[in-house]
Formats: structure tokens, sequence, C-alpha cells
């Protein structure tokens, strides 16, 4: 592994933290330029495919969902570590499935469900882009759900 910053190899383990979703999370520290960031390891047991919309079959890819909390979650108070938590309690919970196929809207069902519980701004917010919210009113319906629970 090299220095995101400078690409050295010289790195230290500062930390290391086992998660439940069989994730393992360790803060590092670059000898050489000193600056700090954190990894994340996790057992890759099948290689699960993603069934697109248009019907396209790609890897699953948690980035994806990472980069997608980051939007719904910008400027609320979520951490960069509760996204990851986050993700990979999707990718556990597709896991669980035990199959090698999910399609995306299984996957955005799961990030909904986890998101609600961590922020109800950032799950709106994902919502009217994974809902593909074209009016206000698609808002005011997701709100009354939201109010009713």
């Amino acid at each position: 592994m090299k220095c995101p910053y400078c690409a050295s190899e010289e790195l230290k383990t500062l930390e290391t933290r086992d998660s439940p979703q069989n994730t393992t999370r360790r803060r590092k520290e670059c000898i050489k330029c000193g600056k700090r960031f954190t990894t994340y390891e996790y057992i890759e047991t099948i290689e699960m495919m993603v069934r697109k919309k248009d019907d396209k079959l790609e890897r699953f890819d948690a980035n994806k969902i990472i980069r997608g909390l980051q939007k719904a979650c910008e400027k609320r108070p979520v951490s960069l570590e509760q996204i990851h938590e986050l993700a990979g309690w999707v990718r556990q919970d597709l896991m669980l499935r035990g199959k090698e196929e999910v399609s995306s809207q299984e996957i955005g069902d799961l990030v909904m469900k986890y998101l609600k519980d961590l922020d109800r701004i950032a799950y709106i917010r994902f919502a009217s882009v994974y809902k593909k919210f074209e009016e206000p009113e698609d808002f005011r319906q997701l709100l009354l759900e939201v109010k009713k629970e």
C-alpha cells in the first residue's frame, strides 16, 4: 500500500478496529509526509453482480454507494465513517442473501432503509434522486410517509 498523498510505502498503523460488518478499519500514518488516512478491509466471498435498470450487468462496487451517500449527506452532521459503515451494512445484507446477482433497486432500497435512520434530510435528498422526483408533490408524498413512521 502507498500513501495517497505522497505515494510513499513507509506507513505505520496507528489503530485497528473490527466492525460488525466483517470489515476492518485501520488508521494509518505516512512516515514520510506525516499525513493520516483510513483504510477499510473486507472479505470478498463472491463476486456479486448488479442488474441495472437498463438490464445491463456490472460488478458490485461499494464505492458507488459511498459516493451517492456523500452527495446526499453533504453539509449534514454525518461523518465519513458513518457513510462507510452504512455502505458496509448494505453490502452485508446483500451478501447474506447468498445471491450472485442483485438488482440496483434492491441496493437503493437498502440504502434508503439505513439512511432513513441515520439522517432524514439526507434520506430525502437520496430518495429524490433515486426515485427521480420531478414534481414538488413527490417531495410532499415522501414527507408524509416519513412523518407517519
